[in-house]
């Protein structure tokens, strides 16, 4: 399994906190929104060459954590 904290940075100064691809402004919202859109990896990686199959890998291991962590009151 990949370790997101490898790839992914919450960095206050950039994009308002929202976590993002580390060395990059690109979201982790911007991925899984293309990827709910209809793009697949080899499009998003085309349109954005400074990402990786595991950068889209993260993003989503990301979200996975984060729903994990959701508690139903």
């Amino acid at each position: 399994m990949i370790n997101y904290k490898d790839y992914i940075v919450i960095d206050s100064q950039k994009r308002f906190g929202k976590p993002c691809i580390y060395g990059t402004r690109i979201s982790v919202y911007d991925v899984l929104n293309w990827l709910a859109n209809g793009m697949t990896t080899e499009e998003i990686i085309e349109d954005f060459p400074e990402l990786s199959q595991t950068h889209i890998q993260a993003c989503l291991a990301y979200a996975a954590n984060r729903e994990h962590k959701i508690r139903v009151a």
